[in-house]
């Protein structure tokens, strides 16, 4: 079967920043909130397997819906900011409206004696309110609605009470109670407030063990004076234990989920907790005397960050995964009793606004509103290639707003701060890039670029710019030498370290930064020299903000499009630009703002795409007359007016041309859609027919940029045979993620 023309080959995102945000699956997916949508993570392949967009808010809730019989889940719920719950069952299923304010939690079971056509729903809102649902036929209802009088539920858990399988709710309050809920008549009867925390209660989640159910250990058990023959049943609640561990809010706590032994379901009393104070603790009762102790601890140290949101574990046990205040997955697996830290994926807590391919194609750049820039590159082991978060060359403290590269180790961002900043690799990040990606590191070093890099980059203690750090400087010593991690980071600028898989979190907060070139001229750079960094020119013409700037490939031309809805095209004349050709509000064809542009490979050609819908190509540039002293030359529209139904916030020319001749554009909308279109010039292009549909793919919020790899094939590909077929494309988002598409060019 032939390829598809667009496949998804990598999205990077990262969790919410909200407690309940996580679950791990019996089937071993981990599904999280990431914006609006929900994220399908695969953490053995370690990649996103789906997307599910459903929700026009912020995903504040996530919950799969566990089977009795441990298998794997089929339905999964969600609550977000948007006031829905959703349930899904391998897509948007129903939704569940009522709520007048963003959910916040939510949990669900299915129904004893009903099949699994029956879902109990249960959902926490800022309205105050504790709703039930009941889910059967992919038709949600709303079978009661608790008010709290003005309190909020910080959480809600689901069971059933052990030998009638009569649903029980618990809702941690923020009057510092577990208050419990019982089933009755199809309505939940409250039936007593649980006393003994002294601060809101963030999380809590029901474990069947033996012969009752234990809750953040309270435990939930049968009394002995009742028998089977006896129609009602009288449940006695007592505290079972109290575990004081943290030094910080604790957030979240999840029950190592039941094992399946011997064709009976057994619950292990494994208790995991996630705290602000960075760490996670494992809890369980010694054998002897039934104390509950702490049995492992693992977490962050160092790093200006807060801790953790929530925590999970994997199906068996072996794995446990934490997300963070500030979105990022830490994952640890035990491995002959020892717990070290996992690969997993990553991504921007914010808009990413720009990206860009290094010149040879083989890592990416972003930047994003969350302050960092990041960059991911292939990973390839056993025959399988993923993308990874390889360093964080710059953590700001202004929102990032655009970037490029300027050679193979070199590029330049800008942040709200309107100051440019240039940064250069470290040669530890070099060796680190070629034991990651396989690439030959002589190879890497041999480039001009790659001569007299500093060794390493910090920040020092009172200073806000990266510190480049050369060879014949004072080295630390090895991390794993006797000295403890806090030592080293007191009294040494930086921590060499070898890898060869990607970095975890707390490395790449620490010790992936990047050196930036220290010059006051980067303040007021317009037009400048990449060699000496030296401002050439000021280019004055637009009357307001230009929105976006192109260098043609070949060099000889500048183009700059501007909120005043005109674009000017600059030429070179040696040393300086000068104006060539432009368009002023009589003859723009475009109404309003224009939001991007591009050139076409042989930079005969440039595209510029607007708000009021319309994309557009220019030229023939190769036809302008030499600038001189005379006027500059009016250049008009070579394409018909490409209408596509939304705001077109981004537009790429693809690098390779197609087989026939034509060219292929990627133009991104405000809806999130990526559509995918061939241009064809023909000498009357007002008749039509010159633009052709291609396909198309979709963020869930707006496009901020797109970006072709400079060359075919994929990255981490290229010993394959038939891999030269492919192209890559790359796009960031305002749903905060960045998504690298793989395009079948032998499809086009």
């Amino acid at each position: 079967m032939a390829a598809a023309l667009v496949q998804t080959c990598h999205v990077s995102c990262c969790a919410n920043r909200t407690p309940h945000v996580l679950s791990w699956g019996r089937g071993g997916l981990i599904a999280f909130g990431t914006c609006n949508s929900v994220a399908l993570y695969d953490p053995k392949r370690i990649r996103i397997i789906s997307l599910l967009n459903g929700h026009t808010g912020r995903v504040n809730a996530v919950q799969w819906i566990h089977r009795e019989d441990c298998g794997p889940e089929t339905h999964l719920v969600s609550g977000g900011s948007d006031n829905h719950v959703i349930v899904w069952e391998f897509a948007l299923s129903a939704q569940c409206l009522g709520h007048t304010a963003p959910v916040f939690a939510v949990d669900a079971i299915y129904l004893k004696g009903e099949g699994s056509s029956q879902i109990l729903i249960a959902s926490a809102a800022s309205d105050s309110t504790v709703k039930i649902w009941l889910y059967q036929c992919s038709q949600a209802q709303c079978l009661q609605t608790m008010p709290l009088g003005g309190g909020f539920a910080m959480d809600v858990s689901l069971g059933l009470l052990p030998g009638c399988a009569v649903p029980i709710l618990a809702c941690g309050g923020d009057d510092n109670r577990v208050h419990l809920y019982v089933q009755h008549d199809r309505e939940f009867q409250k039936m007593h407030s649980l006393h003994g925390h002294e601060d809101w209660v963030r999380g809590l989640q029901w474990a069947a063990v033996g012969e009752g159910l234990f809750s953040a250990l309270w435990s939930e058990t049968l009394s002995a004076s009742q028998t089977k023959s006896q129609r009602s049943l009288r449940f006695a609640v007592t505290l079972e234990t109290v575990l004081a561990g943290h030094e910080n809010w604790v957030y979240g706590i999840h029950w190592q989920p039941p094992l399946v032994t011997g064709g009976s379901v057994h619950q292990p009393t494994s208790l995991l907790s996630a705290s602000m104070d960075k760490t996670m603790i494992l809890w369980a009762p010694d054998e002897e005397s039934g104390v509950w102790l702490e049995q492992v601890r693992v977490g962050e140290v160092g790093g200006n960050t807060l801790g953790f949101y929530g925590c999970q574990m994997s199906p068996d046990g072996s794995m446990i995964v934490a997300h963070a205040f500030h979105g990022a997955l830490h994952l640890w697996r035990r491995d002959d009793g020892n717990w070290t830290p996992g690969v997993v994926i990553s991504g921007h807590s914010g808009v990413v606004q720009d990206l860009s391919w290094d010149p040879d194609g083989d890592f990416l750049v972003t930047v994003g509103s969350d302050q960092t820039t990041r960059m991911f590159t292939p990973w390839k082991r056993d025959r399988q290639v993923t993308w990874h978060e390889v360093s964080r060359p710059q953590i700001h403290g202004y929102d990032m707003q655009c970037l490029t590269m300027v050679g193979r180790f070199q590029f330049v961002s800008g942040a709200d701060e309107k100051v440019l900043r240039a940064f250069r690799a470290t040669r530890n990040f070099v060796e680190n890039f070629a034991s990651i990606t396989g690439v030959c590191l002589d190879k890497l070093l041999a480039d001009s670029e790659a001569s007299g890099l500093p060794e390493g980059a910090s920040i020092p203690a009172l200073g806000l710019s990266n510190k480049a750090v050369y060879r014949g400087e004072p080295r630390p010593p090895s991390p794993n030498s006797t000295l403890s991690i806090l030592y080293l980071r007191a009294f040494y600028p930086y921590v060499l370290f070898s890898l060869s898989g990607p970095p975890p979190e707390d490395h790449l907060l620490q010790n992936t930064l990047w050196p930036e070139a220290s010059r006051p001229e980067h303040g007021a750079i317009l037009l400048w020299s990449v060699c000496s960094w030296r401002q050439l020119q000021t280019l004055a013409f637009h009357s307001l903000t230009v929105t976006q700037m192109a260098f043609s490939p070949d060099g000889c031309f500048l183009l700059a499009v501007s909120r005043d809805r005109t674009w000017s095209l600059w030429k070179q004349q040696d040393p300086t630009f000068a104006l060539c050709a432009h368009t002023s509000k009589n003859t723009s064809v475009h109404a309003r703002i224009i939001w991007s542009c591009d050139w076409s490979p042989d930079s005969k050609y440039f595209v510029t795409s607007s708000r009021d819908k319309k994309v557009i190509v220019w030229g023939d540039c190769s036809r302008l007359p030499a600038t001189g002293e005379s006027s500059p030359a009016s250049l008009s529209p070579c394409s018909s007016i490409l209408d596509v139904g939304d705001s077109c916030t981004a537009v790429s020319f693809c690098p390779v041309s197609c087989r026939d001749g034509s060219y292929l554009l990627a133009v991104g909308l405000e809806s999130g859609r990526i559509a995918l279109f061939t241009w064809r010039p023909l000498t009357d292009p007002s008749a039509g027919g010159d633009w052709a549909a291609r396909g198309d793919q979709s963020h869930t919020l707006t496009v901020k940029r797109l970006r072709w790899r400079p060359r075919r094939g994929r990255a981490g590909h290229e010993d394959e045979a038939g891999d030269s077929g492919w192209l890559q494309l790359a796009s960031a988002g305002a749903d905060h993620s960045v998504k690298i598409f793989n395009v079948n060019s032998l499809a086009l």
